[in-house]
C-alpha cells in the first residue's frame, strides 16, 4: 500500500479521517458511491470539502493511487468528483488509480478551486432523497 507522504491524516480540529495507517489484512475496503443527501450535517460537508481540497492540493489533475487514502472518505466523493482513472477498475485494490473530475469537483466545491467563489446556492451536488 502506497503511503501518500505530506497528505493530511485528518481534517484539522476534527475526528474526520483522511488516511489510514496500515493496510487491512483482509484486503482493502471496497470503494462505493455513497449518496449525499441535502440534510447531511454541516460538519460532514466541511469534511468533504476539506478532503477535496487536500486531494486537489496534493494531486491536482494527475491520476493518483488510492494507497492509504481512507475508503470511507473517498466513497463520499467516488463516482462524482473522484472517478476511476483506469479500466478495468478494481474498487477493492490499494493500487487502484483514481483522478479528480475537475468539472464536477469545481461545481460541487467551488471554494476549493476559487476561495472567493460563493457557496453553491441550491446544494446542487447533493443527491435527492431522504436519509
Amino acid at each position: 500500500m502506497e503511503k501518500h507522504r505530506g497528505f493530511p491524516g485528518r481534517l484539522p480540529s476534527s475526528d474526520f479521517q483522511f488516511t489510514i495507517r496500515h493496510a487491512n489484512k483482509k484486503g482493502a475496503t471496497p470503494l462505493i458511491a455513497r449518496e449525499r443527501f441535502r440534510d447531511r450535517k454541516a460538519a460532514d460537508r466541511r469534511a468533504d470539502e476539506g478532503f477535496m481540497a487536500a486531494l486537489w492540493e496534493h494531486f491536482g489533475e494527475e491520476p493518483f493511487v488510492r494507497g492509504n487514502l481512507d475508503a470511507g472518505r473517498l466513497s463520499w466523493l467516488f463516482g462524482r468528483e473522484v472517478v476511476p482513472a483506469e479500466e478495468p477498475f478494481d474498487p477493492q485494490s490499494y493500487d487502484a488509480l483514481l483522478r479528480i473530475d475537475v468539472r464536477k469537483a469545481r461545481a460541487s466545491f467551488p471554494q476549493v478551486f476559487e476561495p472567493d467563489a460563493p457557496e453553491p446556492a441550491d446544494d446542487d451536488d447533493w443527491d435527492e432523497g431522504e436519509d
